[in-house]
């Protein structure tokens, strides 16, 4: 871990159901509760300008937006819209079926690199986000998640999902330790790490993920980003007793 500690961040998915009807009180109350940053998962029908103009009055850093990689006849677009929310980072992820092979790998890499060098020209950088195909295939004796970092853009970065990683099989310190210093961002979760999609998630530090000794290992982390997509309690006392458990083990650095 760095001598400063990654800030306390929520991905805003946790809270999606509530963005539409009241987006920036829902900003509001994720402020109150220490955190200091967001990441964005779409716009809810706002304009760029408008979400910025939210993020401002509420105190709140955009430290990244999942967006699709700035790719193709859309890549201005996204570029654009993006730049004017403020995002210094776009997070994005391939399809589990392109980890099948190393040619696939390679072809949907075209997609990841060249958004890489698109966002150049804006400022902005583009960050891979795993699901849990990357550890569960083995390609040549190796991890699909070694052979993509082996493959990634140099001027790439990484945002890690340590759960997605537990559910491919993965241990999230070893793979913290072994991504370097490309990874930025880290999607904080925790719950029984048993299914892609099915599972409940719980509040950090109640389920079965070993979110502490992948906070502790030296690294190059800037955010850790708390997302909890399935909950079956309140997200705002999930959010609350996530942001606790960070803040008082010492890896988070909070607000208050």
């Amino acid at each position: 871990m760095s001598a400063a500690l990654p800030g306390a961040a929520v991905m805003l998915y946790t809270v999606d159901a509530l963005l539409d009807d009241d987006f920036e009180g829902t900003l509001e109350r994720i402020a109150v509760l220490g955190y200091q940053g967001v990441e964005t998962y779409g716009l809810h029908g706002r304009s760029a300008a408008d979400v910025k103009r939210m993020l401002q009055r509420t105190g709140l850093t955009l430290v990244s937006s999942h967006a699709p990689f700035p790719f193709g006849p859309d890549a201005a677009r996204i570029l654009d819209e993006y730049a004017e929310l403020g995002a210094p980072n776009l997070a994005w992820s391939m399809e589990a079926e392109e980890f099948d092979s190393l040619d696939a790998i390679e072809r949907g890499l075209e997609r990841v690199n060249g958004g890489v060098e698109a966002a150049k020209a804006y400022g902005m950088t583009v960050a891979y986000h795993n699901h849990h195909a990357e550890f569960r295939n083995v390609i040549d004796g190796r991890s699909a998640y070694d052979q993509l970092l082996e493959r990634l853009h140099p001027d790439a970065r990484v945002e890690f999902d340590m759960y997605w990683a537990a559910v491919g099989g993965a241990s999230p310190a070893a793979v913290v330790r072994s991504i370097g210093s490309r990874l930025r961002y880290l999607h904080v979760k925790d719950g029984p790490a048993l299914t892609y999609g099915g599972d409940t998630l719980v509040p950090i530090g109640q389920g079965t993920v070993d979110v502490l000794g992948a906070l502790r290992e030296p690294s190059t982390l800037e955010w850790h980003i708390v997302e909890l997509e399935k909950l079956d309690v309140d997200p705002f006392d999930a959010l609350a007793e996530s942001y606790r458990y960070l803040t008082e083990h010492g890896v988070t650095a909070g607000a208050r």
